[in-house]
């Protein structure tokens, strides 16, 4: 295998691609547009993970949070845990119980969970 990827489809891809860039800090490794301006396909290297991003094109798709993007950034990671806290917490729809703030959990000190603006389900820890 070459590599694998998490991958979502999404309105408003335009927006989440630049969203998800600064929250984690990534790079920008491809990006192909519709001739609309939405994202056919676009990668961004978020610390060696790829996170791929293309605007959902059907409206009937079935969506949900029974999937969620968990980030494991090790020991010492800390501000880099709580700065993308503070960026996905902006109009977040859901801030997940019981660690709805960067903070400490039986198998992590700095750890949060957060459904961010886009319906996209994150747990993010050290």
């Amino acid at each position: 295998m070459y590599r694998s990827m998490m991958q979502i489809y999404i309105k408003n891809s335009e927006q989440a691609l630049e969203f998800y860039q600064n929250a984690f800090n990534a790079k920008l490794i491809c990006d192909h547009r519709h001739e609309n301006g939405s994202v056919a396909h676009a990668e961004l290297d978020i610390y060696g993970q790829i996170f791929a991003i293309c605007e959902l094109q059907d409206n009937n798709a079935v969506t949900g949070n029974i999937m969620q993007f968990c980030l494991h950034f090790g020991e010492g990671k800390e501000e880099t845990v709580k700065r993308a806290y503070d960026i996905l917490k902006a109009d977040c729809l859901k801030l997940i119980a019981p660690i709805t703030k960067p903070g400490e959990c039986p198998w992590s000190p700095c750890l949060f969970g957060v459904i961010d603006k886009f319906g996209v389900n994150w747990c993010v820890f050290v």
